[in-house]
């Protein structure tokens, strides 16, 4: 009980190391407490009770009287650009968390988090920079969640993929280097569409994917494609508009074509509390979405006509779970 009341202290001692890059430091080798607290802008006491308190969260290790070094937690944090940038994010949460009541009595209407969908509500007709913040934080977390995905799943069945909502292609790109034989589509907002052609012709598989922009709450979604993907991205929206989404997609498939909806969700064996405690309440504050059970959304894929659905184990439910659907 004790912890679940720390937790938000806990996380703070994150976000501190986070924003003064202490892990960073700290990777260089060993430091005398002295020389950490001049390059962190802090008085020695203040760096001091940084340090002891990143200690017993294992992020950081005494060494002696004086020096310190990178813990293993420590480590393993910064070898995750996805959780550093989750962290840094996370600031905006944390603002709108503390009147968790006031939150909740807002209806739906989200918190600070909120302005990060505000790009969406334009359907693409903003520029670059409204949508820059969002699908950086999306593809520095999306490594880890794709090799899960593709390790669960046999892309290599299929011959032509559409992945809907796939902001700057992480996704996408992780599928061409698995699997060279499959035909590759995204589709997004038209101004997400853009920066996933830069970083997809950077990472010089841009004459490998098409992409196709538009608004997949509007549909129709570009035919011709016998699978389609959803990571992470039908849990951002409310019941109405992911309907609506599923059937777009169900239109856009041929018979016997296949829709993977890959995300974390609801009432994940041994990942109960990152379904409707972490995710719930970030979503509610997003101000659009909810986390759904495999049986909610297997309920959803049969109301918008697709004929059945199984389960896709993957290797950790706290990361992304899984589910085909046929149409």
């Amino acid at each position: 009980m004790f912890d679940l009341v720390a937790g938000f202290t806990y996380s703070q001692i994150v976000a501190a190391c986070v924003e003064l890059n202490l892990l960073d430091l700290l990777a260089e080798g060993p430091q005398p407490i002295e020389m950490i607290a001049a390059r962190l802008d802090l008085p020695v006491a203040g760096a001091d009770r940084l340090l002891r308190a990143a200690a017993a969260l294992k992020l950081t290790e005494r060494l002696d009287a004086t020096r310190w070094a990178l813990g293993a937690d420590g480590a393993a944090l910064r070898g995750n650009g996805g959780i550093a940038e989750m962290v840094a994010h996370h600031r905006l949460l944390y603002a709108d968390l503390a009147d968790p009541v006031g939150l909740l009595r807002r209806g739906g209407g989200g918190g600070q988090l909120a302005h990060y969908w505000t790009y969406a509500e334009r359907a693409g007709e903003g520029d670059g920079d409204d949508v820059a913040a969002y699908s950086r934080l999306m593809a520095a977390s999306q490594p880890l969640v794709a090799q899960h995905i593709i390790d669960s799943y046999g892309f290599g069945r299929h011959r032509r993929m559409l992945d809907v909502g796939g902001g700057e292609g992480r996704f996408v790109s992780a599928v061409a280097a698995r699997v060279p034989g499959l035909a590759l589509s995204m589709f997004d907002l038209p101004a997400v569409g853009a920066r996933a052609r830069a970083a997809l012709t950077a990472g010089g598989i841009g004459d490998r994917v098409e992409i196709f922009g538009g608004n997949f709450l509007e549909g129709p979604l570009p035919g011709d494609h016998d699978l389609i993907t959803l990571v992470r991205v039908l849990h951002d929206h409310d019941d109405a508009p992911a309907m609506q989404l599923l059937r777009h997609i169900h239109a856009a498939l041929p018979a016997g074509g296949r829709l993977l909806i890959a995300e974390p969700m609801a009432e994940s064996k041994g990942a109960e509390t990152a379904g409707d405690a972490y995710f719930g309440m970030y979503l509610w504050a997003m101000g659009s979405g909810r986390p759904r059970s495999l049986g909610a959304i297997a309920a959803m894929l049969a109301a918008a006509g697709f004929s059945r659905s199984k389960p896709v184990p993957t290797p950790l439910p706290l990361t992304v779970s899984a589910i085909v659907a046929f149409r």
